[in-house]
């Protein structure tokens, strides 16, 4: 494994930030406050002896996300100095998609997969949603209790996200399973970037095979005639970043919503928009903190800060939210690009719009059907799952009056 010397001497007074330990997971701001002490820039580490440069000031990250003359999304210098055992290559290793990709490919995979999502209706994603809220709903709602993470939150994203890919119900937790050992960064990230690999691959197959009225029958057939290569890639990417921090939006906003008592009645009773919850999430405890990855194409200056090719920078958005909330507090502030949650520049996501309304709709949906929902825990209770990439609870556990679908007032 290649060191960085030069890299290191330029923080030779500071020690790396460790968002590999489990205590990230539980205070992530006092990380985040060691490493705004050492500048725009600090030194961190993803995981044990990978390094990276973690951007946590606004200017200094929009100045990243925006110049792709500077900074490149393509990992490939950057592998060659990890072993081939490190449990974040499944996050960042080089794949031939448009995360990974600059320049006209970039160009071609974003065109091809913006086109294919601008097929979905606003309608049909809403009837998606509230489908999958309904079968839900009538699993948890005669028990009186439920996980709203295990129980609503991920599995609601297996089923909207399996319905848009053209898979069956029966094959989420195979979806759930593979992502959320390869999102954690741990021991198991190498198992299941290769069991979420093979549902992609099966996936593809089946529908190089026979199409469907599904997102990967569209990009095969895409006039930017992707490979099924190519195409598999795209699906790897797409499937992957809307389900994980969609289901994390969700059930951060949930905590969120049941911790504050007078905020769940000002949303149960209309007064105020499930949005606005979503909006405060984005803007405090952004699902995706750590994943904005680029990396220099040369040595080069940045705000105060020597920077070697071939080392990660990383915009740190759970850096930039926490700030934030110091800044403002918790309450929504204004202007609601104030947020980078959905990135910026040529990389920002695509398909913001569905995120957004996936969220509000299943949120919207589930706390007019169950309107007592009442935390088992208080907030400062709650765990998050370990990683460096994401701000995920391992549980939303509440009770609430036991109900059936087909009372009044009843989900339709």
């Amino acid at each position: 494994m290649t060191t960085y010397p030069a890299a290191q001497e330029a923080f030779s007074r500071s020690t790396p930030v460790r968002l590999w330990e489990d205590g990230f997971a539980r205070e992530p701001d006092r990380y985040y406050a060691a490493l705004r002490a050492q500048g725009p820039v600090g030194w961190a580490e993803l995981a044990p002896g990978v390094p990276a440069y973690l951007v946590t000031d606004r200017q200094a990250a929009l100045d990243v996300l925006r110049d792709d003359a500077t900074f490149s999304h393509d990992p490939r210098p950057w592998e060659a100095t990890v072993a081939d055992d490190s449990p974040v290559l499944g996050m960042m290793r080089w794949r031939p998609n448009a995360l990974f990709a600059d320049g006209a490919a970039h160009v071609r995979y974003r065109t091809a997969l913006i086109d294919v999502f601008d097929l979905v209706e606003p309608h049909d994603l809403r009837a998606r949603v509230h489908r999958a809220v309904r079968l839900l709903a009538s699993r948890i709602g005669p028990r009186g209790e439920a996980d709203l993470v295990g129980d609503f939150a991920r599995p609601l994203m297996a089923l909207v996200f399996n319905d848009l890919f053209g898979l069956p119900e029966s094959y989420g937790d195979r979806l759930n399973a593979g992502l959320g050992k390869m999102m954690e960064g741990g021991a198991q990230a190498a198992e299941g970037e290769a069991e979420y690999g093979r549902y992609v691959l099966e996936l593809i197959a089946a529908k190089t095979e026979r199409r469907g009225d599904d997102l990967p029958s569209r990009l095969l057939d895409h006039p930017a005639g992707l490979t099924a290569d190519e195409v598999t890639w795209q699906v790897f990417l797409t499937l992957g970043a809307g389900y994980e921090p969609t289901a994390n939006l969700v059930s951060n906003a949930l905590s969120r919503i049941l911790g504050n008592p007078a905020y769940y009645s000002t949303l149960t009773s209309g007064a105020r928009p499930v949005m606005d919850a979503v909006v405060e999430v984005l803007h405090h405890e952004t699902p995706l903190t750590n994943y904005g990855v680029y990396y220099a194409r040369r040595p080069v200056s940045f705000h105060g800060v020597w920077l070697r090719a071939a080392v990660p920078v990383v915009v740190a958005f759970g850096a930039l939210a926490s700030e934030a909330e110091q800044r403002y507090g918790t309450g929504r502030h204004p202007g609601d690009a104030s947020h980078l949650s959905w990135g910026a520049g040529p990389h920002a996501c695509p398909v913001k719009q569905h995120t957004l309304l996936i969220a509000t709709e299943a949120i919207e949906r589930l706390t007019q059907w169950l309107p007592d929902l009442e935390p088992v825990l208080p907030r400062e209770r709650l765990t998050w799952r370990p990683g460096p990439f994401h701000r995920s609870l391992t549980a939303l556990p509440v009770r609430f009056s036991p109900r059936t679908l087909d009372q009044a007032g009843g989900l339709q």
